[in-house]
């Protein structure tokens, strides 16, 4: 059982949680995640690492979008999660590339953290935009700007920052005629999939962090595989991260939809 030293909402349905977990701590690497399971009869759910000390803790942002992420974020400063396996996935490639544009949608805002950080150790120029449908959605902006150069801000509604989402920053910055050297997206599928389409034009190396079906977290079952390059690449083992211009979209949204009903069927138990 892992201890949750801390836990609060930083935006609506949108949970952090710090938990003890030395051993995952001290070896956790940027854009790594672990799986997670909140009691014996939970669903075993991955979560990419959104900080992480070291020595003690992890740190982990979830947003309730079905019955398991609703029983996580039901837990509290001083419970316990059943268990979390990891740190997993290969972790970010970080070097001395130039300037990086790291793109954070919605919940991908949280894992951009540790990535930002340490491009910029890296000793790049860090630019980040982060969105969401509307402000109250918005979590991180001063934690992002100490590990950046520049923060934009998107949302939807125009409630704050810019009106409109992360795509248009993005493209004003690559027309700009500052070079680019890499752009990093981390959240909805969709997104991604703009980003990777505003990005191929320019030739600018693009990689995105999926969020494919997983269960075991080992490449053995296989729920999570995807189509690479027209390769078929396991998240969990060849990812999370992925040349996002060799990435075939269109097949990572239908197979994310495979379980839609199944879901509805437990929100609506989870409520009786």
């Amino acid at each position: 059982m892992i201890p949750i030293d801390d836990a609060k909402y930083l935006a609506p349905q949108v949970k952090w949680f710090r938990l003890e977990a030395p051993d995952i701590s001290r070896k956790a690497q940027a854009g790594q995640f672990v799986i997670v399971r909140a009691e014996e009869v939970g669903e075993r759910i991955p979560l990419t690492i959104a900080d992480f000390d070291g020595s003690q803790f992890i740190e982990l942002v979830v947003q309730e979008a079905g019955e398991g992420t609703r029983r996580i974020n039901s837990l509290k400063k001083g419970d316990y999660f059943l268990n979390v396996a990891g740190p997993l996935g290969r972790p970010s490639e970080i070097d001395h590339f130039g300037t990086v544009v790291l793109v954070g949608g919605g919940i991908g805002i949280a894992p951009i953290y540790p990535i930002a950080r340490a491009m910029k150790q890296a000793q790049n120029k860090v630019i980040v935009i982060i969105g969401a449908r509307t402000k109250e959605l918005i979590f991180w902006e001063e934690k992002l700007h100490q590990v950046s150069d520049r923060v934009i801000l998107c949302t939807d509604d125009g409630s704050y920052g810019i009106k409109g989402v992360v795509t248009a920053p993005l493209k004003d910055l690559l027309e700009s005629g500052e070079r680019i050297d890499r752009v990093l997206a981390i959240g909805p599928a969709i997104m991604m999939k703009f980003v990777a389409a505003t990005t191929q034009p320019y030739h600018v190396k693009t990689i995105v962090s999926l969020n494919s079906i997983m269960l075991d977290g080992t490449g053995m079952c296989g729920s999570c595989r995807v189509e690479v390059g027209g390769e078929t690449k396991f998240v969990c083992v060849d990812g999370p991260e992925f040349d996002a211009h060799q990435v075939d979209f269109e097949l990572l949204l239908n197979r994310l939809d495979i379980y839609k009903n199944e879901e509805r069927i437990c929100q609506i138990a989870g409520k009786v």
